[in-house]
């Protein structure tokens, strides 16, 4: 196989050193959490967008979450370079070309062209999230799910911070779009942090490959990343994608709608969704340790059973600040994060970037259209009804795809 890049074996170069480790990982934490961050301070404003450029429900729904297409599309292309190319260069451009598309958002004059910058930063966190997932599998290969939880802890702090910022610098400056300009900054900003302080010898890392022993260990796991198990997985990624999404994208639309909850009320209990993500550090203990597909199913029932109380029983503050903490235990915490490993799982280790690339498509593509399915389920059965169907009755479906998963022939937990 051909190759720019020479890459170590993950996790045992002794010229990794723990501190470049350390320092590295950080910073890579650190984006994703900004990551979060920038996708994040749309939702809460909303519906200032909407009242000012004169979009629909539905139009507010596609744009909520719409750029999750970009991230999709990125997903197998991004995950076959990051098996080939340097994965710290594709991250440092996916930060810049994410930064730039927000950027563009606040200057956007209609639907269509702020569409387009949506569209262009979904791409960006889309290749961006591809590759770290590949590094993450390639150098953390057999605490991979941990790691992978470590990422989450970063994600879930970035939907914790990011409508609370978003949402006080809006207010403090009197228009919704001073935001986007200082997220824009901040990335630009962490692009070049990345490039100067990630070791290329953790991120260009390869697991399984360099020895016959390393491939014949791995015989028992489909030849082809595109198998049974990964099917099956992919299900699940796409009603987690609907679920999550669905919830994420017109939640606060829903609070201040339907409920009367202030913009800061809105804001505040979408951030309780963040910190409940950040339990994604113990979801990857548990899969690292556990049966995935098990432990998956339990995320799909306990993410249902959350989402039916929220939108068919809570009416207070406190209930639905404490439901959105669950939705983002489960819904992100635990479906996010082994989801995604699981799909690595699904595949040799030498493919472990179109692993991450197959989840990312998965995920995403449904993502996408989730806000525009639920803005359509509220027009016609409200919010109870939307609520039901795509939160509460969808996640048995994944619960299905996940019955599928055959263990014996994935890569096994040591």
């Amino acid at each position: 196989m051909s190759s720019t890049t020479e890459r170590p074996q993950g996790g045992a170069s002794p010229q990794v050193t723990k501190a470049s480790v350390a320092i590295g990982f950080a910073v890579l934490c650190a984006s994703y959490m900004l990551n979060a961050m920038d996708r994040q301070i749309f939702y809460p404003l909303l519906p200032e967008i909407r009242t000012e450029l004169g979009f629909s429900l539905e139009q507010g729904g596609l744009l909520a979450t719409g750029f999750t297409l970009g991230l999709a599309l990125a997903g197998p292309p991004a995950g076959y370079l990051a098996d080939r190319l340097s994965r710290r260069t594709i991250i440092v451009i996916s930060v810049l070309v994410y930064s730039l598309g927000t950027l563009a958002i606040p200057l956007a004059v209609g639907f269509v062209d702020m569409s387009i910058y949506r569209l262009v930063s979904g791409v960006g966190e889309g290749v961006q999230a591809t590759a770290l997932y590949a590094v993450i599998g390639a150098f953390f290969f057999h605490r991979r799910a941990l790691a992978a939880g470590f990422v989450g802890v970063a994600f879930g702090l970035g939907v914790f911070l990011g409508p609370l910022i978003g949402t006080g610098l809006a207010e403090n400056s009197g228009t919704w779009r001073t935001p986007f300009f200082l997220f824009a900054a901040a990335g630009l900003v962490m692009s070049l942090l990345i490039a100067l302080t990630v070791s290329r010898k953790m991120t260009e890392a390869v697991t399984g490959t360099a020895t016959e022993a390393d491939a014949t260990s791995y015989e028992h796991v489909p030849a082809s990343p595109y198998n049974r198990n990964t099917l099956a997985v992919g299900i699940a990624c796409a009603v987690s994608g609907l679920v999550f999404y669905g919830y994420l994208g017109l939640y606060p639309t829903f609070l201040r709608e339907a409920l009367g909850f202030t913009a800061d009320q809105a804001a505040f209990a979408v951030s309780m969704g963040g910190l409940g993500a950040m339990m994604a550090l113990p979801a990857g203990w548990l899969g690292d340790r556990f049966n995935q597909a098990r432990l998956l199913i339990f995320a799909m029932v306990a993410t249902s059973v959350t989402a039916y109380l929220m939108y068919q029983v809570a009416t207070g503050t406190t209930a639905q600040n404490v439901l959105s903490f669950l939705m983002g235990t489960f819904a992100s915490g635990f479906l996010f994060t082994n989801c995604s490993t699981a799909m690595q799982r699904a595949v040799r280790p030498h493919h472990v970037g179109r692993g991450a690339g197959l989840f990312i498509l998965t995920y995403y593509v449904a993502a996408a259209f989730s806000g525009l399915l639920f803005a359509r389920l509220v027009g016609a059965l409200g919010w109870d009804g939307a609520g039901l169907w795509q939160l509460t009755l969808l996640p048995v479906l994944g619960v299905a795809g996940l019955l599928l998963v055959d263990p014996a022939r994935m890569v096994l937990r040591r």
